[in-house]
């Protein structure tokens, strides 16, 4: 039995982690209540750290208030940006080298999970899910066959002018003339 190696490229490690950052906003007029809070444009990328994968991103949050006792709204608008540390685990023997690629996905949109306002400032709670691959260089060992010859032989059918040609002439005579 022949082997032969195959390199190419396959995923070596993948992980998923959900995770939630606190941030403060800061109004322009003293918030008496949140209304409404949404998060848009979000935006993030992979890289390599030591043993691990960082994640930047950023998305900015729009925070719906009234002030001045429920009398008026405002909508705030704040750019945050984040770093969260992932450790991927490898499958057999995979190395994380610079040549690695890192793919990284949004599995859960960045959501606010809690809001507050304690003197006069917002506080939000914001979880969002990412996956991360590592796509890297695999070794794949494959049997090899024998170079036979593995075709089937086919022959071509019997030809009809040779078929016709063997037919008897008086087959097609009228035996009921012939009694008559």
């Amino acid at each position: 039995m022949a082997f032969k190696e195959i390199v190419t490229k396959a995923v070596i490690g993948k992980a998923k982690k959900t995770s939630s950052n606190d941030f403060t906003m800061q109004t322009e007029q003293t918030p008496t209540t949140v209304l409404g809070c949404w998060v848009i444009n979000h935006t993030f990328s992979g890289s390599k750290g030591d043993n691990k994968v960082l994640i930047n991103g950023s998305y900015d949050v729009n925070v719906w208030y009234s002030y001045d006792t429920d009398s008026k709204t405002a909508v705030a608008t704040q750019k945050y940006s984040y770093t969260d540390s992932m450790v991927v685990p490898l499958k057999e023997d995979a190395k994380l080298t610079s040549a690695s690629e890192i793919i990284v996905r949004c599995l859960k949109q960045p959501t606010v999970a809690n809001v507050t306002i304690e003197d006069g400032l917002v506080h939000l709670t914001i979880e969002k899910e990412l996956g991360v691959e590592i796509v890297g260089d695999a070794k794949v060992k494959i049997n090899v066959e024998d170079d036979e010859d593995d075709y089937v032989e086919v022959f071509d059918e019997e030809k009809i002018s040779d078929a016709v040609s063997d037919i008897e002439e008086d087959y097609l005579t009228d035996t009921n003339a012939e009694e008559s």
